[in-house]
């Protein structure tokens, strides 16, 4: 199973889908990260960035996020990407307690006005960068 998590620095859940530094995503076989690897989010609201394309072509199936609009998790959806809202702390719990049934979705949607969205968490000084890279042969991290 491969899942994506919207990410900031120090290896956290950004509590907003469209606004997080980087998504992190992770390779779990037999209920164990077994690889990671990091995705430069592209500029603009999550909904219209072109992300969840990228991320299916990965064989994302699971995106665990802080919260998002209707318009980011429709897009989601509409690529095959069941959505849990509601995930909060490091990267490596969440996943964890996902796949130990501890998470669920929260059923709430961001109510955020994108015409005030500045998106500055975008550009972050992670050393991640913004060019998208092909990911139609993507190596996992061990």
């Amino acid at each position: 199973m491969i899942i994506a998590l919207p990410s900031k620095e120090n290896n956290e859940v950004d509590d907003h889908f469209g606004h997080c530094a980087f998504f992190t995503v992770v390779n779990v076989e037999s209920d164990k990260i077994v690889g990671t690897k990091i995705v430069s989010a592209p500029e603009g609201c999550g909904c219209k960035s072109g992300i969840a394309v990228t991320l299916k072509d990965m064989g994302v199936t699971i995106l665990l996020a802080g919260n998002m609009g209707a318009g980011a998790k429709s897009v989601l959806e509409a690529q095959g990407i069941e959505v849990v809202r509601g995930c909060h702390g490091s990267v490596e719990s969440v996943v964890y307690d996902y796949i130990t049934g501890k998470i669920k979705d929260s059923g709430q949607l961001c109510e955020e006005d994108h015409e005030g969205c500045h998106h500055a968490s975008l550009t972050s000084d992670n050393g991640v960068g913004h060019a998208m890279p092909d990911f139609k042969s993507v190596k996992f991290q061990k």
